[in-house]
């Protein structure tokens, strides 16, 4: 007889749990506060024996000081009286009277000076005590307190785009080192993920660029048959205009994500230089739109990458040739340092910009009325990319309408 097989057993449950293992007796981990609660509690309980130690001795030595004799006898029969601390029993015609009331002033005199020596030291001694407990206090404050100047130290190598600084704390497993495990948990992802988004973004650079290129090329060659009929001609020009403008789209959210980063690698550069350089880059356009380019350029040396200032340069003096008046339009472009900060100024003529707009002009994608990208200036990046660079160069972008029309850019520097 056929026996049947017994039911498969369920897998074993995974005992591996993710959190943090805790210990057998929680309560005897050695935390700040207990630590904390351990070093002023001795704190103070050694300054109080060394205070109450110390007004035991000058209370000793002040009742000392008050039990010596107020007077002795220094003559036989006839009972003669004599006091040091006492002069005024020294006569011989004091009576009896007088003699019992000068040596209860004499007592209570004795019994002050005791008193307010016992006072005037015991001062002393909690001034000296207090010096001490402040010294001991701020040294034992800096050796609790030196964690967390590591911990700030690595994080503010980190603000600086170094990503593979790690605090690595080391020492008792306090509420110091559980902070610091979680900050280098934290770092360690942050590290991944910007080292896979520089990934990404070199990747679709490849990616992206190739078939735009190719396209091109295509519909080049395709344009320039002599043959080729009107209409053919015609699709042709639209379909190479779609591709520049696909080009540029792909260029501008490339370099848009490569610079929401802090920028490591800084050279001197001339503001004054980078803004020639975009003024004879746009002079063609301008003239073409009836613009005139106006302006001085002083020297402005900031730390920074050349080819991303360039870029900020080059998109605001382009948009303010491409955004202009029909006619007798003109742009102004301005160079110099000002308290301390390197300043590059854009103005131009043009339509009238209400003041609310203003926030949108940065935004990816946003017009000045209209949300999508639809003309033929460019593709809605040129004033997000050059608030990026700005930021990850330190540095802030601003912009005000000018009374008649058109905008004033300001973009300031660190020196």
């Amino acid at each position: 007889m056929a026996t049947t097989p017994a039911p498969p057993q369920a897998p074993p449950k995974p005992t591996w749990d993710p959190r943090r293992p805790q210990p057998p007796f929680p309560w005897l981990r050695p935390t700040i506060r207990i630590r904390l609660t351990l070093l002023y509690g001795g704190m103070f309980l050694i300054a109080g024996i060394l205070l109450l130690s110390i007004i035991y001795l000058l209370a000793a030595q002040a009742i000392n000081t008050g039990n010596q004799p107020l007077f002795k006898i220094v003559s036989g029969t006839a009972i003669k009286v004599s006091s040091d601390n006492c002069p005024a029993i020294n006569t011989t015609s004091l009576s009896l009277d007088e003699f019992n009331e000068a040596i209860s002033q004499c007592v209570d005199h004795q019994r002050q000076v005791a008193l307010d020596d016992l006072l005037s030291r015991s001062l002393l001694a909690l001034l000296g005590l207090a010096v001490i407990a402040f010294a001991f206090g701020y040294a034992m404050a800096g050796r609790v307190l030196t964690p967390l100047g590591r911990i700030t130290r690595t994080a503010r190598a980190v603000a600086g785009s170094d990503l593979s600084r790690r605090i690595e704390l080391d020492g008792p497993d306090d509420e110091l080192k559980e902070l610091a495990d979680t900050l280098d948990d934290m770092l360690d992802r942050l590290e991944r993920a910007f080292t896979a988004q520089q990934r990404f973004v070199g990747n679709a650079s490849h990616e992206l660029r190739t078939p735009l290129a190719i396209n091109r090329t295509l519909l080049e060659v395709h344009l320039s048959d002599p043959n080729a009929p009107v209409e053919l001609q015609q699709l042709g020009k639209t379909l190479l205009a779609t591709n520049e403008r696909s080009e540029q789209l792909v260029e501008g959210l490339l370099l848009l994500a490569r610079s929401d980063n802090e920028i490591v690698e800084r050279k001197p550069v001339d503001l004054a230089e980078v803004a020639s350089q975009a003024i004879d880059q746009v002079h063609a356009e301008a003239e073409a739109k009836g613009v005139r380019i106006r302006g001085e350029c002083r020297p402005a040396v900031v730390q920074g990458n050349g080819v991303l200032l360039e870029r900020i340069a080059l998109n605001l003096v382009q948009n303010a040739v491409r955004y202009n008046v029909p006619e007798a339009g003109w742009v102004e472009v301005g160079t110099d340092v000002q308290h301390g900060q390197a300043v590059l100024t854009v103005s131009n003529t043009g339509p009238v910009v209400p003041a609310y707009e203003i926030d949108n002009l940065f935004e990816p994608f946003r017009r000045l009325r209209t949300e999508r990208t639809g003309s033929d200036k460019g593709v809605g990046l040129g004033l997000s990319i050059v608030r990026s660079v700005a930021r990850a160069h330190g540095g802030q972008i601003s912009a005000q309408p000018r009374e008649g029309g058109g905008l004033v850019m300001r973009v300031t520097l660190p020196v």
